[in-house]
């Protein structure tokens, strides 16, 4: 047998030096090819390049002829035109045709601008009518915007307001708060010199400022979405409350007695106090029923109809057999590979809470301000943790099938993967907004052992998901052994015409493990990885330990089964976790004992790998062999 095998590898030997030769010939051609590939590439880059810069060149040279002569162009036009103020008389259409209003107001700010630099004793009567103009145009627009107001023409002023803004005796402005603040900017520099008490005179204006003008455009604008639009409703409240405190501060600046902070407190507490009041109730129950809505709308989307997850005293029973046992409770549900969880909707559910916080910031009374940020809270625990994730891990969980079914699909770790993206979230928005509002508060407690109990509570499923996902792999692996594996594998009718390196039944086994490892590494992160590698290392090898142990070994079996147990550890380093690894090591060395002489038992079983383990499990390897009941060999073993 020996000088066969060596005939055989001498002939293997010759055969793969001719291969190399043939190989390395082949590799010199394409170096060949490759190398004049790679210089007409080179000369072709060359050449893109040389034309390039020709390219760029002759732009810089057409934008710098055609720059001066628009210059040009543009000044000429303006001569012309100043010489028909020279002359006395306007002739050019842009002049006369009412029509082309904008065209003449930017012609004249510019020869206004030219005028200006011009010598006033010579040209005092040509600088007289081009400011006449300026001024008629500005009128004209004045009036044009005046009738396009009063018609309801919103883009005609606009349009007409973008032209009015370049003429400098022109402030249009829509903002009673800017207009508020420039108001009293400019009363504070007269009332110094004409009254003898200015702060009082002020004091009063701003006063008149906030409960007449202010007050009543905050009522008009808050009435009309007050019950039609919260959404509207919220958003404008939050503006205009901010809009009228930074008023308030820049009011700071003036005198108006001895305590102006508490003065301007007041007035802002008058206009808004009836609203800041109700703000609370109508922010919660905007968030729940907006937050109702981009789930409802989400899982419609699906065709999805919500399955009653249950509460109360048989759901609580249940959780704890599941818990204790890690037996699926109820019908195993097909989601089709649907995970139900969304990132948009996460996104969504954390920007609308996001900018409840805000606005709870802004508009809740100190004092409020903890209470109200946890009732913000509590409904986003609800509705994004309970009713979206949890609701998820509910479905995923009933979505695993038993560990005896057959080519079952796998799709708890997509969950996984998923949850651990939307908890990183959840858990940043819990420190960028909610911890600043309620750190210095009781509530701060409350908030963390609530975010707590939640985290807890999901991390218990998705470890009863994880542990059945697992169960279901060694599932598939049995069903796979089972299938493919033959008693003969190990014991061959013809010891002397065995040509595999290892059996169909390891090589399949081995492919669906690594698909399933790279599968937990893209779902997890961190330590959990390596935990879940680990567990699944541990019950693969118990797998491969207990199926090696039905079978008997003849001498060529034994042999195969090394090499078998040899993928296995190949398949085992791709954990990346040592205590698996060891495991196969060992596996390996009891494998030794299926074809090791007789003589040599002992000796094996003394080894370093093998020294430490109990005398039974030796035993039950040895017992495996088909010449066990051999008095030699039992002789050598007892």
């Amino acid at each position: 047998m020996d000088e066969r095998i060596q005939r055989k590898v001498e002939k293997l030997e010759q055969q793969c030096q001719k291969e190399a030769k043939e190989f390395a010939r082949k590799v010199q051609e394409l170096q060949k090819s490759n190398q004049v590939a790679f210089q007409h590439f080179q000369e072709l880059d060359e050449h893109i390049s040389y034309v390039a810069t020709k390219v760029c060149h002759l732009g810089d040279q057409l934008e710098g002829v055609n720059t001066p002569r628009q210059r040009a162009v543009e000044a000429q036009k303006l001569m012309k035109y100043f010489n028909e103020f020279l002359d006395g008389e306007l002739k050019s259409d842009v002049f006369t045709n009412s029509e082309k209003i904008k065209e003449a107001a930017d012609i004249i700010q510019k020869l206004h601008l030219i005028a200006q630099e011009l010598p006033f004793d010579r040209f005092s009567e040509v600088k007289s009518k081009i400011a006449s103009k300026y001024h008629d145009l500005e009128c004209q627009l004045i009036q044009e915007f005046t009738g396009a107001q009063r018609r309801g023409e919103i883009s005609r002023m606009r349009e007409v307001a973008a032209v009015l803004l370049h003429f400098k005796g022109a402030y249009l402005r829509n903002d009673i708060f800017e207009d508020a603040a420039i108001l009293c900017q400019r009363v504070n520099k007269q009332v110094g010199d004409i009254f003898s008490n200015p702060e009082t005179v002020l004091a009063k204006l701003i006063q008149n400022v906030f409960e007449i003008k202010l007050q009543s455009f905050v009522k008009d604008q808050l009435q009309e979405c007050w019950k039609s639009d919260a959404e509207q409703y919220l958003k404008s409240l939050y503006d205009l409350y901010t809009r009228t405190t930074n008023l308030s501060s820049k009011l700071m600046e003036f005198n108006l007695g001895t305590d102006k902070q508490t003065f301007l407190s007041k007035l802002i507490k008058s206009i808004f106090i009836s609203y800041l009041e109700s703000y609370i109730e109508i922010e919660t129950g905007y968030l729940k029923s907006r937050s109702a809505m981009i789930l409802q709308r989400y899982y419609d989307s699906k065709n999805h109809q919500k399955r009653s997850i249950g509460t109360g005293g048989i759901q609580d029973l249940k959780e704890r057999i599941r818990q204790r046992t890690n037996l699926p409770l109820g019908p195993s549900i097909d989601t089709h590979g649907e995970t139900f969880l969304s990132q948009e909707v996460v996104v969504n559910l954390l920007q609308e809470t996001k900018q409840a916080f805000e606005r709870c910031h802004r508009l809740s009374d100190p004092s409020d301000l903890p209470r109200n940020a946890f009732r913000i809270f509590t409904i986003l625990v609800e509705f994004l943790c309970i009713e979206h994730i949890d609701y998820a891990l509910e479905t995923g969980l009933a979505g695993i099938p038993s560990s005896d079914s057959k080519n079952a699909n796998l799709y708890f770790l997509d969950v996984v993967h998923q949850a651990n993206t939307i908890f990183h979230l959840f858990d940043k928005q819990f420190n960028d907004h909610l911890m600043p509002l309620i750190s210095s508060s009781p509530k701060l407690s409350e908030c963390l052992q609530k975010k707590k109990e939640i985290i807890e509570q999901m991390e218990m499923k998705l470890d009863t998901g994880i542990d059945r996902t697992l169960n279901c792999m060694i599932g598939q692996m049995k069903h796979i052994l089972a299938a493919e594996q033959k008693k003969t594998d190990f014991k061959p009718e013809d010891e002397n015409n065995v040509l595999i390196q290892y059996t169909n039944a390891c090589v399949k086994v081995c492919a669906y493990v690594r698909k399933q490892v790279e599968k937990i590494k893209n779902s997890m992160d961190g330590k959990n990885v390596d935990t879940v590698l680990m567990e699944l290392g541990v019950r693969f090898h118990r797998l491969i330990y207990e199926h090696l142990q039905q079978y008997s070994y003849s001498c060529m079996g034994g042999m195969l089964a090394i090499c078998d147990v040899a993928e296995y550890r190949k398949c085992a380093k791709d954990f990346k976790i040592p205590l698996v690894l060891q495991l196969f090591d060992t596996l390996h060395a009891l494998c030794n004992l299926l074809v090791v002489n007789p003589d040599n038992l002992k000796q094996v079983c003394s080894g370093e790998q093998l020294a430490n383990l109990d005398k039974n499990i030796l035993h039950s390897f040895v017992q495996l062999r088909a010449d066990y009941r051999s008095a030699r060999l039992a002789r050598h073993f007892s």
